[in-house]
């Protein structure tokens, strides 16, 4: 099963999100906690997102997307998952849509 939680922030989505993925027994994936690891790990696309961070700026829609697209190829992902606060805009939307494409493939 794949679902997708949107919705504004303080909305409740992580805290919902927790208990959806332990009762389905996937994982929860959220852009923060992708985020944090490829910062923490010092991958390419780490580097790069910290670089908007540190200067306060939004991480841009190419690297969120390509970190959720690596991140949904994870062996843990292929069964199911729950997205939590992606996609937050139209284009990554529109490269979810994709992205879930090229999984099923």
């Amino acid at each position: 099963m794949r679902l997708v939680l949107v919705g504004p922030p303080g909305a409740g989505k992580g805290t919902q999100a927790e208990f959806i993925a332990a009762h389905l027994s996937v994982p929860k994936i959220s852009t923060g906690d992708i985020f944090r690891a490829n910062v923490s790990e010092g991958t390419p696309l780490g580097i790069e997102a910290r670089r908007y961070m540190d200067a306060g700026g939004l991480v841009p829609d190419e690297v969120t997307i390509n970190m959720v697209r690596e991140r949904l190829a994870e062996p843990d992902a292929s069964d199911g998952f729950l997205l939590d606060g992606f996609p937050r805009t139209v284009p990554q939307a529109v490269a979810l849509g994709k992205i879930l494409a090229d999984l099923r493939t």
